[in-house]
């Protein structure tokens, strides 16, 4: 909303341009100085308007951080992300989430900030504050989840928002290929129908942690209601930010028959089992194809 006049002020109190005039000359002899973007410039001081002109009008002096959240990633990890890319510090995040109401989590979240906080890339500008930035994620979430009709069609499947998320959260963990989300989906729906456990490893590594190695007996036998091998249902909340695709697998997941699945190659295909016996067999073939 600035003028060229309002922008020549800014521009000589900080010392870019010697006077406001020169530059206000400069923007009405060039008709595309009506072009210039809101935003936060690399200048230098004492500059020719004109040349301050030229700036202004170049993408590249827009000075802001790159900030890519890919789907899966978890609260902690998005917070390292940010902490890293941008000014903005990990102390100032947690802050900001310790105040959840203050980036507008949805009530339904019911304070929860784990699966909320939409993968996508973000542009971050000089000044913007953690509230700010966590605050556009929120924002991004609530768009997909209307582009998704996630009140209507979580209703549909018998399944509350927050369930949505969360159970969408497990299939983006246990999936490598957003082809297979929707069977992945079909099995968790399926064993949660039967009264089955859902078994899921992704829960207990993110109480573990990603780089945990190999689940042991031990860990299987943890006592927290993040394990779904020990705990009936889905885990309190969310594991991680699931992407839209995980999501919409969610609901309008594949409605078959099956119980089982496993990474069955190194290229990431899932493979499905009906039968336990099946699934072992399954379990055999990922072995002898190197899946770990």
């Amino acid at each position: 909303g600035d003028s060229a006049s309002a922008i020549a002020h800014t521009l000589v109190a900080d010392g870019v341009v010697k006077s406001s005039s020169a530059f206000t000359s400069a923007a009405n002899e060039n008709p595309k100085s009506r072009g210039i973007q809101p935003g936060t410039y690399h200048l230098r001081h004492h500059m020719k308007a004109s040349l301050a002109l030229s700036l202004l009008l170049k993408p590249s002096s827009l000075v802001s951080y790159t900030v890519p959240i890919p789907e899966g990633f978890t609260v902690a990890d998005i917070v390292a992300r940010i902490a890293a890319d941008t000014p903005i510090t990990s102390t100032e995040l947690r802050a900001a989430l310790a105040n959840p109401a203050s980036i507008g989590l949805p009530a339904w979240a019911n304070g929860h900030v784990e699966g909320f906080l939409f993968p996508a890339t973000y542009e971050v500008t000089p000044g913007e504050t953690a509230t700010q930035v966590l605050s556009a994620m929120v924002a991004r979430f609530g768009l997909a989840v209307t582009q998704t009709k996630l009140a209507a069609a979580s209703r549909a499947i018998g399944l509350s928002e927050y369930d949505v998320i969360t159970l969408a959260s497990i299939v983006q963990r246990e999936g490598r290929l957003v082809g297979d989300f929707p069977k992945i989906a079909e099995v968790f729906f399926n064993r949660l129908h039967d009264g089955m456990r859902l078994d899921s490893d992704a829960t207990l590594y993110y109480v573990l942690g990603a780089g945990h190695g190999p689940l042991t007996a031990a860990d299987l036998a943890l006592d927290t209601p993040y394990n779904t091998r020990k705990f009936d249902g889905l885990p309190p909340t969310p594991i991680n930010s699931p992407g839209q695709a995980a999501i919409e697998a969610v609901l309008h997941h594949a409605t078959g028959q099956y119980l089982y699945f496993v990474t069955i190659d190194q290229a990431g295909h899932t493979a499905f089992a009906t039968t336990l016996d099946r699934f072992n067999q399954l379990v055999a073939e990922s072995r002898a194809n190197g899946v770990s």
